[in-house]
């Protein structure tokens, strides 16, 4: 008998705020740029990309050009994507002092 696999999309579990707070400080710990951007593309299509694209005035092609496999978003748009998606950075130490 197949085994029945379904496609899992991380983007259908971010529902809130603190969902995705928590999903990419999780990902911005380990720090790897690629992972980063799939991340902030996650959670940006879980809040959609048309909504997305209208409260950041970066067109729907643009986010999906600077949030794909390619993509290299700079510093500007992922600040403006994640005021968007009603979270911010926060830099803690790295060791205490």
């Amino acid at each position: 008998m197949p085994i029945e696999t379904v496609r899992w999309d991380i983007s259908e579990h971010l529902g809130s705020e603190a969902e995705i707070a928590a999903y990419l400080d999780a990902v911005f710990e380990v720090g790897d740029p690629d992972e980063i951007r799939d991340a902030i593309g996650h959670a940006a299509r879980a809040r959609g990309m048309s909504d997305l694209a209208q409260s950041t005035g970066i067109s729907r092609s643009g986010l999906y050009k600077a949030l794909g496999e390619d993509g290299n978003p700079s510093f500007e748009t992922v600040s403006i994507l994640l005021k968007a998606l009603g979270v911010r950075l926060s830099i803690t130490p790295l060791r205490s002092a």
